[in-house]
């Protein structure tokens, strides 16, 4: 098959608020990616035959979408379906349940190759056609998770920083370059543990029923997370850090469930001694947890028991 490539995504700032009007901001990460490939089904090795299992089970539910008379999306259902049968399967290296974006690289993949009438990566993409993507991306990843952004998708897709000012409101961005000698980094921790996004996206839904937890999204999650953006951004990442110290404060506050329990007190620890600071990354409830710190050596030093992946320097 000639299908491309898609990369994994991370989320630096935005997750649970982007649910709620606050602003994200998106980056591919190249580390990570999958694509689409075809060999005979009995030749398939065990991971390839759960793929091909999965992809025709999505398939049922992709030509659901694709008969629905105002879907935004129409599929060539009879080649999809042909190719599944010929062995088709989504060779990934994306770590599943992680927070970097595993469903959505299948999904932009699946749609690169299937989809009629797709809007293409090369032509000028102005925010009607973004938006529409987005749509469309939440419509097909929702299958996934039961409500999704579909900002994974698009990110994997268009493989650019991607901005969200608000649902209505997204457009493509730049960010600083990375600085191979710099002190400080955003890097991955691994907790050896995979989370599930439904669940903890039900948790939150549940904590939103309450005004105190509404309040504080709103006058502290959502002001510092668009605080660290412009930081980020601008490249002022003195303030950046002063910013996320605020903002993972507050995720261990009000966020607790999402974070595995043994590591509340790692994630007390960085904001007690400032060698880093820790937040989600996705959803949380297990795979990665970002983290941002002044001094990367240092950091390291730290948290010399985990398992860390160096995502950008400063």
């Amino acid at each position: 098959m000639n299908s491309t490539l898609f990369y994994s995504k991370i989320l630096l700032f935005g997750e649970y608020g982007i649910i709620k009007d606050s602003k994200g901001l998106a980056i591919p990460y190249n580390s990570y990616n999958g694509t689409l490939k075809k060999a005979s089904p009995a030749s398939l090795g065990q991971a390839e035959q759960q793929s091909n299992a999965s992809l025709a089970q999505y398939y049922l539910y992709l030509k659901d979408i694709s008969q629905q008379p105002q879907s935004p999306v129409r599929f060539d259902l009879e080649r999809m379906e042909q190719d599944i049968a010929e062995g088709m399967y989504f060779d990934s290296s994306i770590p599943q349940g992680y927070g970097v974006g595993s469903s959505g690289a299948l999904v932009a993949a699946l749609y690169d190759t299937y989809a009629i009438d797709k809007i293409e990566t090369s032509c000028e993409l102005n925010r009607d056609k973004l938006l529409k993507l987005k749509e469309i991306f939440a419509l097909m990843e929702s299958f996934f998770h039961g409500k999704s952004s579909g900002l994974d998708p698009l990110n994997s897709y268009l493989s650019i920083p991607i901005l969200i000012n608000s649902p209505s409101l997204i457009e493509t961005t730049g960010i600083p370059s990375s600085q191979e000698e710099g002190k400080g980094a955003v890097f991955l921790l691994d907790s050896g543990m995979i989370g599930e996004t439904a669940p903890m996206v039900e948790i939150f839904m549940e904590k939103m029923k309450n005004e105190g937890f509404r309040q504080m999204l709103k006058t502290q999650f959502a002001k510092y997370t668009d605080d660290c953006i412009e930081n980020f951004l601008q490249g002022n990442f003195k303030n950046l850090i002063v910013n996320v110290k605020k903002l993972s404060r507050v995720v261990l506050n009000h966020f607790k469930p999402m974070i595995p329990s043994q590591f509340h007190s790692l994630w007390q620890q960085g904001i007690d001694s400032g060698d880093y600071y820790l937040k989600l990354c996705g959803s949380g409830g297990g795979g990665y947890i970002l983290g941002f710190t002044p001094d990367y050596e240092r950091a390291k030093k730290a948290l010399n028991d985990h398992k860390l992946e160096l995502v950008y320097r400063f």
